[in-house]
This record gives C-alpha cells, sequence and structure tokens, in this order.
C-alpha cells in the first residue's frame, strides 16, 4: 500500500508544479499565490486553467452498458479536460474487436491523443501499436498494466488487479471467511480473471470462480442464488463491480443464506450499503483518479514532454473501503467522483 499513495502523492505533486509554473510564467507581476487562486477559479468556472492550443484526446474503453464506474472514470477525465483546454471525446464497447474499430475511427481523425483500456488485449494490440505508429501518444487506464509498455503506451494508470486480488483475500482472512465465491461478470477480460486469482492466492480457505453473464441482470443474480442455495457453505461472495454488488445482496436474501457480499469498485449505493452493513468491504480503485491524470498526463506529455511511471504503472489503488470508511466517503460517491 505504501507504493500506491507515494505513486500518488508524487503524480500530484508534479501535476501542481507544472500548473503553478505554467501559470506563473504570465503573470508573475501578481506573485505565486494569487496565480494560483486564477487558476483554481479558472478551472471552478469551466474554463480552461492554461494557455495552450486545444488538443482533442479520445477514450475508447471496454464498458458495459450501466456500468457505473466508467461514469466516474469520465467525471474525472472531463474535469481534467476543462482546466486542459482540451476538447474531450469518449467512446466505448465490450466486445473486443469493435473497441479496436473505435479506436480506429479516432486514429482515422487524427487526435492528439488516445487513452485506452486493455481489457482484451489480443483484441487492442494491432490498432494500438497503430496509434503509435501514427505518432498518437497513447495512455492505457484500469486494465492491461501487463501489455502497456509492450504495445507502445506511454504509461498505465489505475490499480495491479493481482495485487488488488491479493488485498481481498487477506481481508477475506481477517473476517475469517472459509469459503468464498467470485462472481465474473465478463468472460475473457483478463483483468477480472487477475483478481480472482490473485485473491486465491492469499486467501486460506476455498475459493470457486462463477461465471455470470454481467449483461442480464436477473440471470447474475439467479445464477448466485442457485449457488448459494446449493451450497450454504459459502460464507463470503465478491463481485467484481459496484453495480453487481446489489444483485449479490438480492440473491443472497432470496437464497436465504448468511454469506457476507463484497465487492470491487465504490459508488454511491456502495457507500450506502457498507454503513447499512448490507456490504463487508468494497475494493477502491479510484476511477475519478483514472480518469483525470490520464487526460492530465497527455496534456503534460504534449506541453512538456512528461511521462510519469518510469515505465512502470502509475498506482491508483487497491484501497480497502468499511463501514468505518463508507461515511466519509459519502458526499464524495453522491457527486460521481468516488
Amino acid at each position: 500500500m505504501a507504493r500506491v499513495r507515494t505513486g500518488v502523492r508524487a503524480t500530484s505533486a508534479v501535476l501542481a508544479a507544472i500548473l503553478a509554473a505554467s501559470v506563473l510564467a504570465g503573470c508573475s507581476s501578481t506573485g505565486g499565490k494569487r496565480a494560483e487562486e486564477r487558476a483554481q477559479q479558472a478551472a471552478a468556472q469551466g474554463r480552461a486553467a492554461v494557455d495552450t492550443p486545444e488538443w482533442t484526446v479520445a477514450m475508447v474503453t471496454h464498458s458495459g452498458s450501466g456500468d457505473t464506474f466508467w461514469d466516474i472514470v469520465q467525471s474525472g477525465a472531463k474535469q481534467a479536460a476543462v482546466k486542459d483546454n482540451i476538447k474531450f471525446l469518449y467512446a466505448n464497447s465490450d466486445e473486443g474487436q469493435q473497441q479496436a474499430q473505435l479506436v480506429q475511427s479516432y486514429i482515422d481523425k487524427k487526435v492528439d491523443g488516445l487513452i485506452v483500456t486493455l481489457a482484451k488485449p489480443d483484441a487492442m494490440k494491432a490498432v494500438v501499436e497503430k496509434a503509435v505508429k501514427a505518432g498518437i501518444p497513447l495512455i492505457t487506464v484500469n486494465s492491461g498494466a501487463a501489455e502497456s509498455a509492450s504495445f507502445g503506451a506511454l504509461s498505465h494508470i489505475g490499480q495491479d488487479e493481482t495485487i488488488a486480488g491479493e488485498a481481498v483475500g487477506d481481508e477475506l482472512d481477517k473476517r475469517g471467511k472459509k469459503k468464498a465465491l467470485c462472481v465474473i461478470h465478463e468472460q475473457g477480460n483478463v483483468g477480472h480473471e487477475q483478481r480472482c486469482a490473485g485473491a486465491k492466492k492469499t486467501f486460506d480457505g476455498q475459493l470457486q470462480n462463477l461465471y455470470v453473464d454481467g449483461t442480464n441482470m436477473p440471470d447474475v443474480q439467479a445464477s448466485i442464488e442457485a449457488k448459494l442455495q446449493t451450497d450454504k457453505s459459502i460464507d463470503a461472495v465478491v463481485t467484481l463491480g459496484a453495480p453487481f454488488a446489489d444483485t449479490a445482496v438480492k440473491a443472497k436474501e432470496s437464497a436465504g443464506s448468511k454469506a457476507e457480499i463484497d465487492t470491487f469498485d465504490l459508488n454511491a449505493k456502495v457507500a450506502s450499503s457498507l454503513t447499512s452493513g448490507a456490504l463487508g468491504f468494497a475494493v477502491d480503485q479510484q476511477p475519478y483518479l483514472q480518469g483525470y491524470e490520464a487526460v492530465d498526463l497527455l496534456w503534460l506529455y504534449r506541453y512538456n514532454a512528461d511521462v510519469l511511471g518510469g515505465g512502470r504503472p502509475v498506482l491508483t489503488g487497491p484501497q480497502i473501503i468499511t463501514e468505518k470508511d463508507a461515511g466519509a466517503l459519502a458526499a464524495y460517491t453522491e457527486r460521481g467522483t468516488r
């Protein structure tokens, strides 16, 4: 965890220094404090805090429809785009080939920067390399940390999925759990497999994967419910996305199970459920930070040829969130930034 906090602090420090320097250069006679206040005021009013040309940055993710996680990622990206005088574009598809086609469409439009996810790296490899060959700076976020550098990306921003899974296994041990279900809602997503494998590695009990169709919530609920009904010894269910946590709670109630429901990712509903005790814990990878930093780092690269990470991922998680933490984060989840 120390590595994660250090990486985020270092990132924030660099961004603050660059922003302060760029503003101060144009109005040094006003003093550093007034220059910084001007930049903050500009961002708050929806105006750019820099005087660089308007660059266009496109983000293409593997998100399916209705996933609130990606709303939070976009929230961060859009905020950074306003500050950095960037035109932000977004597209998504949970089908690997279609996601690659969307990236190709932005290459054809000659955007100034690309942000992509690599949940299905085999489908994305060729188009990412094509973007890099075309001279478009590209950053990967959320998934694909292992492939990012080899594909030619400048940096990767997100959590290490294996480390996050290991943190879940440790937390289940602390809670005295003996048999857990890891619910994978998107087959072929390497990050999901890594999460469950990481949890299995550190969990002293038994962990079994359950594959469900994440695009069909009634099916997700029915699958979890059936598993809990047939195996009463399951005392923990781990879902891999916030929207699936509430569905797992409903499945638990219908099955008459006493299993604890835990989840990856955070939103307003998860924060409320943690406070009420309906959920045990959540793993936060700070999606707002992933979107914000990706846009900001592309601006920094175009403005100053800056690259963060030194060839290694810039980590934004994991952080284990429990009932005692949820209250302090409630206001942020309500506004869509956590």
